[in-house]
């Protein structure tokens, strides 16, 4: 019996052993690296409070944004943008704020992060609910073609989605020959069963030659740079980061808005931004 029982405790420290230094030499998991590309600017979230002054800034108002939005856009304003737990929480309320019906926050990274082509992925979980209307997208830092205002300048969309058609994510560009309101832009649409009730990773890729964009590596959008002028590819000049969540509007409120789903976040993980090799 004395035998068996040492080598019983032998056999169960030698297990622990192993299994100790499997863990040690796996691979870090969500460490940013991915081959071919170099981090340039990220954003993790590790630190509870207002969003990293540093990384981020605000588009603050009430004016409907171009596109009859009800929401009122604050700054500095916890209820309506906070780190928590590890998480960047983007929060549309209804709470009658500075003479609006509804609150929420507009994050802007212009002046602090503003980048000329590279990979963006934006780990995310999309709000829910008729009248809500998230987006993650860019808008380029210095306006300087055309009539010097949208769309010449252009614009991406990494993701879109409305709550009245749920799980339905878009991406989509826009300048002047390519615009939502000639019915020409050029854009795409991704079902994600679970976008409003788990995190997938929004990717976009951008070159010289083309735009791409992914969700959890499956792409589903690409524009090709045609050649022909800035008129069909002003994208080659700085663009910044947006992330909002607004209320209502011409395309988010077209089917109503559903006052009792409020309030309603949408949730980041973390924010990497890269350089190709």
């Amino acid at each position: 019996m004395k035998y068996i029982k040492i080598s019983l405790l032998t056999l169960l420290f030698s297990s622990l052993s192993c299994s100790a230094q499997s863990t040690e030499n796996e691979p870090k998991k969500n460490d940013g690296e991915i081959p071919g590309w170099t981090l340039i600017w990220s954003d993790e979230f590790n630190k509870d409070g207002l969003p990293d002054a540093n990384k981020w800034g605000y588009d603050v108002g009430d004016h409907g944004w171009g596109n009859q939005e009800l929401q009122y856009y604050s700054a500095y304003r916890s209820e309506n943008a906070r780190v928590e737990k590890g998480k960047l929480l983007i929060e549309a309320r209804r709470d009658f704020y500075n003479g609006k019906e509804y609150t929420s926050a507009r994050l802007v990274t212009k002046g602090k992060g503003d980048w000329i082509y590279g990979r963006l992925e934006i780990r995310a979980k999309l709000p829910a609910g008729r009248g809500t209307w998230p987006a993650i997208w860019m808008l380029p830092s210095v306006w300087s073609l055309g009539n010097k205002g949208w769309p010449d300048n252009g614009e991406i969309d990494i993701m879109e989605h409305v709550g009245y058609n749920q799980n339905v994510v878009h991406a989509s560009i826009h300048c002047n020959k390519y615009v939502h309101t000639n019915g020409t832009q050029k854009t795409a649409t991704i079902n994600i069963s679970d976008a409003t009730s788990n995190f997938h990773n929004y990717i976009v890729e951008w070159d010289e030659n083309q735009i791409k964009a992914y969700v959890d590596d499956k792409l589903y959008f690409t524009f090709v740079n045609e050649g022909k002028g800035w008129e069909y590819w002003p994208f080659y000049k700085s663009f910044h980061l947006i992330l909002n969540i607004a209320v209502g509007g011409t395309w988010g409120g077209a089917k109503g808005v559903d006052i009792s789903t409020f309030p309603q976040r949408m949730e980041v993980e973390y924010i990497r931004v890269y350089k190709k090799n």
